[in-house]
């Protein structure tokens, strides 16, 4: 049977000091509430339902591939309101879960276990046990252990202040009976809002079973309100990621020192220094070495390749044994075959480099085909462009390319060639030709050096 999912993201979060909407801001690189329609839409037979309100327009349209039903609330209420609003559309059996596009991190495994108490007559609330529980509402209990209510922190009395345990606000409940206790909810409280939290106090009343769940840690349940909170959950997550990835065989110099704002996957023995940034999604194989301060994004990256520091690497592929940088810029459309080399503040796009050749220092080769064995002196630079178009540079195997070479595209230097140090190629170039495109060097003796005047 299919299960509504409802995730509340109307809020302002005016605490936030922003003009992205609250929800929008990132965690680990994915928005929150993208992260909470990521793990909702994973669940099995998941009917999606978004409720918008403040900047509601630009949350859809982020949002707009999980093809969920979007509810407006454009003067929130409360989360009682949000679940009136959004009931038109359940089902009128199974059951609805309600989970929030500030809360990030939670898991797939603990909805699964909400989802797994479920039944017809059992709603399934998530609490969360809390040294310092306050702001939060309280679970309360009856002599037999029973949840009988949730009570807001304002409306709480002594005793009720004192309970640890509090409502995470994600719950799971049947809609036959949800329907119901929706259309009794009233807004006679502290806040003069439409508590969904009052509908306990009424399952208890009917006589539905109340189960609880609990995450496996408070960050999972944990909101955001500001950036202070967003930036505490930054670093959970980052650690959380680390901590996988030192599991999976992978070596970090400083664990608190990575960031993967995207999806980074690793081979065995791979060594990642300080200050690395990972997006998109990276592959990694064995034996990698990665430097300080490297920043990999949509890339592949081979089998025993080293990266040495300050090294970026944008929508590449690089193949086994490569040796990349230090200050190295690898921009979209690289391809390093085997064995390449790619040293300090060479710059590369859209170039495909063969196996073994070296682009040592100080070159930018665009646009280009590179063959095997090629070697490229230092301050070598493809003249691809003319104002308008690009143009394509061929290299075959085993050319070797002069210190300060210019070649301008659209050019061939055939296998074997050399390019004389300093030349401007213009033409192209047969097999083992040596091509001199400079101006010829005058010397005159005796010359008088100048004299300040």
């Amino acid at each position: 049977m299919t299960q509504d999912i409802v995730i509340l993201a109307a809020g302002k979060g005016s605490r936030m000091k922003s003009k992205l909407p609250k929800v929008l801001h990132a965690v680990g690189g994915m928005s929150m509430v993208r992260r909470v329609l990521t793990v909702a839409s994973g669940l099995p037979n998941a009917a999606l339902h978004l409720i918008v309100g403040h900047q509601g327009e630009q949350v859809a349209e982020k949002c707009q591939d999980f093809s969920a039903n979007i509810v407006w609330q454009n003067d929130p209420q409360g989360t009682g309101d949000a679940l009136k609003r959004v009931a038109p559309h359940l089902q009128e059996n199974g059951s609805t879960l309600t989970l929030y596009g500030d809360v990030p991190l939670i898991q797939a495994d603990t909805l699964e276990k909400m989802t797994a108490l479920s039944t017809p007559n059992t709603l399934v609330l998530l609490t969360v046990t809390l040294d310092n529980p306050t702001g939060y509402g309280r679970i309360v209990r009856n002599a037999d252990n029973q949840v009988t209510a949730i009570v807001e922190q304002k409306d709480a009395n002594d005793e009720e202040l004192k309970i640890q345990e509090v409502n995470t606000g994600i719950l799971l409940a049947p809609n036959a009976h949800l329907q119901t206790w929706l259309a009794a909810l009233t807004n006679n409280n502290a806040q003069q809002e439409y508590y969904l939290t009052d509908i306990i106090a009424m399952a208890a009343r009917d006589g539905v079973e109340i189960v609880t769940v609990q995450p496996g840690s408070e960050a999972e349940v944990s909101g955001v309100n500001d950036r202070l909170q967003l930036a505490a959950l930054e670093r959970v997550l980052q650690r959380q990621q680390a901590d996988d990835l030192m599991r999976n065989g992978a070596t970090l110099l400083d664990p608190s020192r990575i960031d993967v704002r995207g999806e980074l996957q690793t081979g065995q023995d791979v060594v990642i220094d300080i200050n690395c940034v990972f997006e998109g999604k990276v592959v990694i194989g064995d034996d990698v070495e990665i430097g300080p301060n490297c920043h990999l994004n949509n890339c592949t990256i081979g089998n025993g390749t080293i990266i040495k520091s300050n090294t970026l690497i944008d929508d590449s592929q690089v193949g086994e044994n490569c040796d990349i940088g230090p200050f190295a810029r690898l921009r979209p459309g690289t391809q390093l075959a085997n064995k390449a080399k790619i040293g300090n503040f060479v710059e590369t796009k859209r170039a495909i480099i063969g196996t073994g050749s070296k682009v040592n220092h100080l070159s930018y080769i665009g646009d280009t085909q590179m063959g095997a064995g090629v070697n490229v002196g230092a301050g070598t630079i493809t003249c691809n462009y003319d104002g308008v178009n690009k143009h394509q540079t061929q290299v075959a195997d085993n050319v070797f390319i002069g210190s300060n070479s210019a070649l301008v595209a659209p050019v061939n230097i055939a296998a074997g060639a050399t390019i004389a140090a300093g030349s401007t190629i213009t033409k192209n170039v047969t097999e083992n030709q040596l091509a001199v495109g400079r101006a010829r060097q005058t010397t005159k003796d005796n010359w008088p050096k100048p004299t300040k005047k």
